[in-house]
């Protein structure tokens, strides 16, 4: 991979500004912060394009069922792009953005995505919602920074997380992009045989999720993160979805 090869010359170039800086006692002290400042630069462009090759392979390689022209799995460069630049947007908007920071100014991703579907939908050909679903790994789930899953690890065999729940246009109650998302959440869930989704709400949304079918609420938490709202983590069974859900999300005839 590509990036392995950046990030061997990250390691020489920060031994070399490191060396200059302790041997420079004549260089102003300015320019040797300016020297770690463009080092930190480097370093988080070479983390993005690690996060990009590796998000983008990880999701060529789900099955999804190619249903809804406005609901996909993301596939370039571009697409990625732009569903960091939303979720940045909206979490600084909503005021998120000190739970979920952006590495890089106007861009947020993390270390999650290498391992997540990455769904979005799009309403007059621009992205307008997004999501991830991200698969259990070595890294475990972001969640667990505040509660354990190993219960549900040792009664499922394939087990996930739902986060990054983003939309352009918020309003109350039930929008169509929440629709797209949740129908691509049951698309990757149902395809790739995943058996328990588990995720971080505000406790005033459960009873929209609760519409789903499949939802039950684990832990209650008074709050979240950086979030000073009450939340609630659930597990979620799109298996077990609601005739409501198969109707108005699925659009199946009842």
């Amino acid at each position: 991979m590509s990036y392995l090869n950046k990030n061997i010359s990250i390691n020489y170039l920060q031994d070399f500004v490191n060396q200059t800086i302790s041997k420079s006692n004549y260089l102003p002290e300015q320019f040797n912060e300016q020297q770690k400042e463009a080092l930190e630069i480097f370093k988080k462009r070479i983390f993005l394009e690690e996060i990009i090759e590796e998000t983008i392979n990880f999701n060529k390689k789900l099955k999804w069922e190619d249903k809804y022209s406005n609901i996909n799995l993301i596939k370039n460069t571009e697409e990625l792009i732009e569903v960091f630049k939303l979720r940045s947007d909206v979490y600084h908007e909503i005021s998120y953005d000190k739970e979920c920071p952006d590495k890089i100014k106007g861009l947020n991703f993390d270390l999650f995505d290498k391992s997540s579907a990455i769904i979005y939908c799009t309403t007059n050909n621009q992205i307008s919602g997004t999501i991830r679903f991200i698969f259990d790994s070595n890294n475990k789930l972001p969640t667990e920074e505040k509660v354990n899953f190993d219960e549900f690890r040792n009664t499922y065999k394939k087990i996930g997380e739902i986060s990054r729940n983003i939309v352009k246009t918020r309003n109350q109650g039930l929008n169509q992009e929440f629709k797209y998302l949740m129908n691509g959440i049951y698309n990757v869930f149902i395809n790739n045989d995943v058996d328990i989704a588990l995720s971080g709400i505000r406790k005033d949304h459960l009873k929209l999720f609760q519409k789903l079918g499949g939802v039950n609420v684990e832990k209650e938490l008074s709050a979240y993160g950086n979030v000073n709202i009450p939340f609630l983590i659930i597990s979620y069974n799109p298996r077990l979805a609601s005739k409501f859900f198969k109707k108005v999300f699925l659009k199946e005839n009842m």
